[in-house]
């Protein structure tokens, strides 16, 4: 048990969270003006962020968090699976629940909540599904 936490919280997971930090605050930027500013919708919004976001992380993580120097073209497939089933997990649940929890607020505070939840989410999930899935040297 107490390996499998060593493998869990090691250097490769302070290089994701550094690169986790960039590209968080790429994409939530993206996501909060297309929400705020060009009046997107919840699901426009929080998907540019990925978009955008997963191109950034796509490189990062493979040439520097997890040093993958594999040219094999599944993995740019795993990873697009992963920060798909990510999104969709993580933001289908927040948005529910984040409108159950402030259903007295109004609907934008409702929205910008969900999507904070929905970023917390998605990066734990996506972390998990990289270092163990999207990225694994075969």
């Amino acid at each position: 048990m107490i390996d499998r936490l060593k493998r869990l919280f090691d250097v490769t997971m302070l290089k994701f969270i550094v690169v986790g930090i960039a590209n968080t605050v790429f994409g939530m930027a993206i996501m909060f003006i297309f929400y705020n500013l060009f009046h997107f919708n919840y699901w426009v919004s929080s998907a540019s962020n990925y978009i955008f976001g997963s191109i950034l992380s796509y490189f990062l993580n493979k040439y520097f968090t997890f040093q993958n120097k594999s040219k094999d073209k599944r993995i740019i497939i795993r990873f697009i699976i992963n920060i798909t089933l990510c999104y969709l997990i993580a933001y289908g649940i927040a948005q529910p629940v984040m409108k159950a929890l402030f259903s007295g607020f109004p609907m934008k505070i409702q929205e910008n909540s969900a999507m904070l939840a929905g970023t917390i989410l998605f990066v734990g999930l996506n972390y998990l599904g990289q270092r163990f899935w999207a990225f694994k040297k075969e």
